[in-house]
């Protein structure tokens, strides 16, 4: 709009009288007006030549004030042009629809002095000197436009709708699996990763002979070598090792930033693959939230607070099934039962906050001492049990006589002295058809006798059953 001119509008409105009489006075009002009755026309006339303002209804025959406002919006001629939707009712349903589809505002009809307040003001704000080309191809041609942009947004509804059901996977490593495995079926890439802050979470997605693709996803996300990455490898991503830049892309929810999402296209990937790659990043933020909530919740029934080790009934838990897995392959199971010498003059000496500290000093030393596969829990006030994956009766007196000469070397540090401990601790290996409350029973009765025998020390179940010559399976050193 040149300084001066009158603004030129664009009036949709299928009742002839009513045209007619909103043209009077929009002219008297100073505006330039182009009416029709036809919304395809009116979308032509403005892709031919954009007008400063155009008004339509919210709902006409053939094409709906929302479908053309969205056309408008999305074509680069009239992508600024204010559009006013007009409706019968002041409803907060139709208001919604308008605002949705981009319009300016939306007036209620027969409301004239809110219409012309409502032009002025959009007339003021819109900006001069866009860009213009043009775009005119008739009925049939805005039918079609306004056809692929309906298909456009049912493709990018339908997409979303997919990666929000994803909100049921329950965990990171079941979400990511299906996320990948859906993703490839939309985008080309080499790679996808994800990367999340709380919890500190790592997927990457890659073919089987994508021998960088980790390299890179570190490099596109900022993560350090040493931290620990959940892997999945398939054929669905391509086997490709070189292609564009990683699209990289924030996880919002809300306010609150989730994480990032990187993405490598293939050399043949999609022109829509940022867009598409935004979009996706945008919709898993509410799965990837609630997979973070299901795994607080796991981790707080699951897991002692204080120790940070697994609780008695996770313990538990976890036993019915290693004992069934090691009777299936025929691998030795032994368990640990360890007890705190004098924990009781502890707290009556120094305090519960002291006591505490040695609980959660405890804790420490098992996780330092065992493997990744081994399993130490807490058992109970100051009591600790501890599975030993694959380890016969040898081994695992090893790994205790281990763990008491470091718990010997702690030095507990309290606002008046330093504390040093011991501990008791029984042995047993689980026998055939033993259940798991026989055996850690046996270990109990084992570190009783080890309290008796005159504590800190280690003492083997007087019942042990020797676990097969041939598996020689011994715990690693």
């Amino acid at each position: 709009m040149v300084n001066g001119a009158q603004p030129r509008v664009i009036l949709v409105d299928v009742n002839d009288e009513s045209r007619d009489v909103m043209g009077r006075r929009l002219t008297a009002q100073g505006y330039r007006i182009d009416a029709t009755a036809d919304p395809a026309a009116g979308a032509d006339m403005a892709l031919s030549s954009p007008p400063d303002l155009l008004i339509a209804d919210l709902w006409m025959p053939s094409i709906s004030g929302v479908q053309l406002c969205r056309l408008l919006r999305a074509e680069p001629a009239t992508a600024e042009v204010p559009v006013v939707l007009r409706g019968q009712h002041d409803d907060p349903r139709s208001r919604f629809w308008a605002e949705r589809a981009g319009a300016a505002a939306y007036v209620v009809k027969g409301r004239m002095a809110e219409l012309v307040r409502v032009l002025a003001k959009a007339s003021a704000s819109k900006r001069d000197g866009g860009f213009f080309m043009q775009l005119s191809g008739g009925s049939v041609d805005i039918r079609d436009r306004i056809a692929r942009h309906l298909d456009a947004a049912l493709f990018d509804s339908v997409i979303a709708a997919e990666v929000r059901a994803l909100a049921s996977s329950e965990s990171f490593e079941r979400l990511f699996d299906l996320f990948s495995q859906f993703l490839s079926q939309v985008i080309s890439y080499r790679w996808l990763a994800i990367s999340t802050m709380t919890p500190d979470q790592f997927g990457l997605h890659h073919h089987p002979h994508g021998s960088t693709a980790e390299a890179e996803a570190r490099a596109a996300l900022g993560i350090a070598t040493e931290r620990p990455l959940l892997r999945v490898a398939d054929e669905d991503a391509r086997d490709e090792q070189e292609g564009p830049e990683p699209i990289v892309c924030d996880i919002p929810f809300g306010p609150t930033f989730l994480g990032r999402l990187a993405l490598a296209p293939s050399a043949k990937s999609e022109p829509d693959t940022a867009a598409l790659a935004s979009l996706v990043a945008r919709e898993v933020a509410g799965p990837l939230r609630m997979a973070a909530l299901m795994h607080e919740l796991h981790e707080l029934a699951t897991t002692d607070a204080l120790t940070k080790l697994m609780n008695r009934r996770a313990f538990l838990e976890m036993m019915v099934v290693e004992l069934n897995r090691c009777r299936r392959y025929e691998m030795p199971l032994s368990i640990l039962l360890l007890d705190v010498d004098h924990f009781k003059s502890v707290n009556d000496g120094h305090g519960h906050a002291a006591g505490d500290k040695v609980l959660a000093a405890m804790g420490d030393v098992l996780r330092k001492q065992l493997r990744v596969p081994d399993c130490p829990a807490r058992w109970g006030g100051e009591e600790f049990v501890v599975a030993l994956k694959n380890t016969d009766g040898p081994g695992a007196s090893v790994v205790a006589e281990r763990i008491l000469n470091a718990i010997r070397a702690l030095e507990i540090p309290l606002p008046e002295t330093t504390l040093r401990i011991t501990a008791s601790i029984g042995v047993a290996t689980a026998g055939p058809g033993e259940s798991e409350n026989a055996v850690i029973d046996r270990a109990d009765q084992a570190m009783y006798a080890a309290k008796l025998g005159g504590r800190n020390r280690v003492r083997v179940s007087a019942r042990e059953t020797p676990p097969a010559a041939a598996n020689g399976a011994v715990h690693a050193q």
